[in-house]
């Protein structure tokens, strides 16, 4: 960290940095081992530390670590948004700091404030007029997580997570810190970090971002992942499960986000549905096995009802015709289904009465 004038201390990860010149591409490159030096190293590094990413998300962590820029994800809520920046963090053995966005959140619980508390018990012991000129320094100061990734002497990974849920000031005061990494206190001058964190701001797109901030920002939007993919994901957290069972769990939970649910199953929430059928001793996905299970899938009373009606009773028409593997099995199923619903003889049946009636 090189300040303009004197520096905070920043505690076990709030270590003031050394003094010297802002981070360049060159002390980057060179404080930041364990950096890949291709996309497709990228990629691998993240499957190493248990994240599946794609060509797009492995493109954005790639350079977001070579060009000292950050991301922005965007995506519906539980698709590994948040993940991915942990995934970074283990992939570049670099520490984390998150700051957890919520609607009010101020600089005094993102950035710093004065213990204040402290000042005053100094003012009363010195008892000087001038005793308030020595309460504005480093031992004063409480560091938070944007001033705790700055001032790390050590290469992080900061995690801006759900960004959406602030206010437009918030994301105005964030730009001085994306574009120059850098935090400017009135007190303490401007604090510039010397080693360039990487840093991940994760939206659920709940509100529109502001351009300025867009414009800073890698982007990379995060979509619920293909059914093939899907299945990786969870067999890579369960290798236990069956491969067959793995498919059968997709492919319903892929019918539960069809629906307008106030919240749709997430992958993490996948995840824990391949474990509870693992530890229920569940072979299939039947309507009973569904039921019992259901909540670990659905959190909201008005969605437990809809999927249960909707995709429970697919459930059983699929248990009552399973879907035809081959051309033949088709048509005997579309013709089983026919005498199911028209059985023969029914028609004549049904018209007869009335041919009687003509004859008398």
């Amino acid at each position: 960290m090189t300040p303009e004038s004197p520096a905070p201390s920043a505690g076990r990860a709030e270590t003031a940095g050394t003094a010297g010149r802002p981070a360049t591409a060159d002390t980057v490159a060179a404080k930041s081992a364990g950096t890949a030096d291709t996309v497709a190293a990228t990629r691998q590094a993240l499957a190493e530390v248990g994240y599946l990413a794609d060509e797009p998300a492995a493109l954005v962590s790639f350079l977001a670590q070579h060009l000292g820029k950050p991301i922005l994800v965007e995506g519906p809520a539980g698709v590994g948004k948040t993940e991915l920046a942990k995934a970074i963090s283990r992939a570049s053995g670099r520490e984390l700091v998150r700051l957890q966005c919520y609607e009010g959140l101020d600089e005094a619980k993102a950035l710093y404030e004065w213990n204040y508390r402290k000042q005053l018990l100094k003012i009363q012991a010195e008892g000087r007029e001038d005793a308030f000129d020595d309460v504005f320094g480093e031992e004063f100061l409480l560091t938070r997580p944007l001033m705790q990734a700055i001032a790390s002497p050590d290469p992080v990974v900061l995690l801006i997570d759900e960004i959406d849920k602030t206010d437009p000031e918030f994301e105005a005061m964030l730009l001085e810190l994306l574009s120059d990494f850098q935090l400017s206190i009135p007190e303490l001058g401007t604090i510039v970090a010397t080693t360039m964190p990487i840093v991940v701001l994760t939206s659920n797109n709940a509100r529109e971002l502001t351009e300025a901030l867009k414009r800073r920002c890698l982007y990379l939007w995060l979509d619920y992942p293909s059914a093939e993919r899907e299945i990786e994901i969870v067999r890579l957290h369960v290798p236990e499960l069956d491969e067959k069972l793995a498919r059968r769990l997709v492919e319903v939970t892929a019918m539960i986000r069809e629906l307008d649910l106030k919240k749709p199953p997430s992958i993490a929430e996948s995840i824990d549905w391949a474990r509870t059928l693992l530890l229920i001793g569940a072979e299939d996905i039947d309507r009973e096995t569904f039921d019992r299970s259901i909540s670990i899938l659905v959190k909201h009373r008005t969605d437990i009802d809809l999927v249960a009606e909707r995709v429970g009773l697919r459930l059983e028409d699929e248990a009552k015709w399973p879907s035809p593997r081959s051309s033949s099995e088709k048509a005997i199923s579309r013709s089983a289904r026919a005498i199911s619903l028209h059985p023969p003889g029914a028609g004549r049946r049904a018209r007869q009465p009335g041919r009687y009636r003509c004859g008398a």
